[in-house]
C-alpha cells in the first residue's frame, strides 16, 4: 500500500505540472506568475481538453493518496480529518477538470459548467493552520482546525467587515475571509462597507482587479486580505510559539507578489502590543512550491517506515 500511495502521488504531481508547463508554452501570452491554470483547460482553449484530462487524471490520484495516509499513519480523528480535508484539493481538481470554466475563464455571464468548476475547484482552497515540531524521532506534524478560530478586527473598518459579514453567517472564522472560497465574502463585505454596488466575483477576478488596480473594492479588498492575514498569523505565532517561523502558503498569496511583500502584513503580524518584540523576532515566509504538500506527506510515509 505504501508503494501505490507513492505512485499516486508521483503521478499525480507529474501529470498536473506536465499540463500546466506545457499547457502554458503553447498558449502566447499565458503568465504562470499571474494566471490562474484554469484558463489552460477552459473551453475553447486549444489546450483545454489535453488540460482538463490532466486535471482529472491527477485530482483523482492526488485524492487517492491523502485518502491512502488515513491507512498508512494511522493517527487521532483530527489528523484523519486533516487528510479527508487535504483530499478535497484532489477532488476540487478532478472537479474542475470535468466542469471547465468558459474561455479566459470570465465571469460574464458564466455557463452551467464554468460556475460548477468555481464552485467545486473552490472544495480545495480552505484555510488550514498546523504547526511542525523537531524531535528525536523526525518532524511531527501538529494539525488542528485553526482556519475556524474567530476572526479578530483591529480598527473601525475592519469591524464593520466582521458586521457585514455577521448579517450573512453566525460566525465568521478566519476561513472566512482568508481564504479561496472566502475571499468573496470579504469582497462583499467590503462593498457593503464603502457603500458601492458590485456584481459577485470569483477569487481569481478579485485578485487579478486588484493587482491591476482598476477596481476599487477589489483594490481594498486585497488590502484588507492581507492585513487580516498578518494579524490572523501573528496570533497562531503567539498560541504555538512558532518562533522557527510561520510559512505561509496556498492559492492566493504567491499571486499578489511583491502586493503582498509591500502590504501591512508583517506590519500586523507584528502588532501585538507588548508582545511585539517576541514577534518580531519570528521569520515569516512565503512557500512558493506547489508541491509542498505532497512532498511533506511523502516525508511522513518514509518517517514511519511503512
Amino acid at each position: 500500500m505504501r508503494t501505490l500511495a507513492f505512485a499516486c502521488a508521483v503521478l499525480g504531481l507529474s501529470i498536473l505540472l506536465v499540463a500546466a508547463v506545457a499547457g502554458g508554452l503553447a498558449t502566447p501570452g499565458y503568465d504562470h506568475a499571474r494566471q490562474y491554470i484554469s484558463e489552460l483547460g477552459a473551453s475553447g482553449a486549444a489546450t483545454g481538453p489535453a488540460v482538463s484530462a490532466a486535471f482529472v487524471v491527477s485530482g483523482g490520484l492526488q485524492a487517492a493518496f491523502w485518502l491512502l495516509c488515513i491507512r498508512l499513519l494511522p493517527g487521532s480523528r483530527l489528523v484523519a480529518t486533516g487528510f479527508l480535508l487535504s483530499a478535497l484539493n484532489g477532488l476540487g481538481l478532478l472537479a474542475g477538470g470535468v466542469f471547465p470554466c468558459d474561455a479566459g475563464c470570465s465571469l460574464s455571464d458564466p455557463s452551467l459548467s464554468a460556475v460548477l468548476h468555481d464552485v467545486l475547484g473552490g472544495l480545495g482552497y480552505l484555510c488550514g493552520v498546523a504547526g511542525i515540531l523537531p524531535t528525536a524521532a523526525g518532524w511531527v506534524a501538529v494539525p488542528g482546525e485553526g482556519g475556524h478560530a474567530s476572526l479578530a478586527p483591529a480598527d473601525d473598518f475592519e469591524s464593520q467587515l466582521l458586521a457585514a459579514a455577521r448579517s450573512e453567517f453566525p460566525h465568521v472564522s478566519a476561513e472566512r475571509f482568508l481564504s479561496g472560497i472566502g475571499l468573496p465574502v470579504l469582497h462583499r463585505a467590503v462593498a457593503a462597507v464603502m457603500g458601492m454596488a458590485t456584481p459577485v466575483l470569483a477569487t481569481e477576478t478579485i485578485v487579478e482587479r486588484g493587482l491591476d488596480r482598476t477596481d476599487a473594492v477589489c483594490d481594498r479588498t486585497l488590502d484588507a486580505f492581507c492585513a487580516l492575514l498578518g494579524s490572523f498569523a501573528g496570533s497562531t505565532a503567539l498560541v504555538l510559539g512558532a518562533r522557527g517561523g510561520v510559512f505561509i502558503g496556498g492559492g492566493i498569496v504567491p499571486r499578489l507578489g511583491e502586493r503582498f511583500f509591500a502590504s501591512a502584513f508583517r506590519e500586523r503580524f507584528e502588532a501585538k502590543g507588548r508582545f511585539k518584540a517576541y514577534l518580531q523576532a519570528i521569520p515569516t515566509l512565503l512557500i512558493t512550491d506547489t508541491l509542498a504538500a505532497l512532498t511533506g506527506a511523502a516525508l511522513a510515509l518514509e518517517q514511519h517506515g511503512r
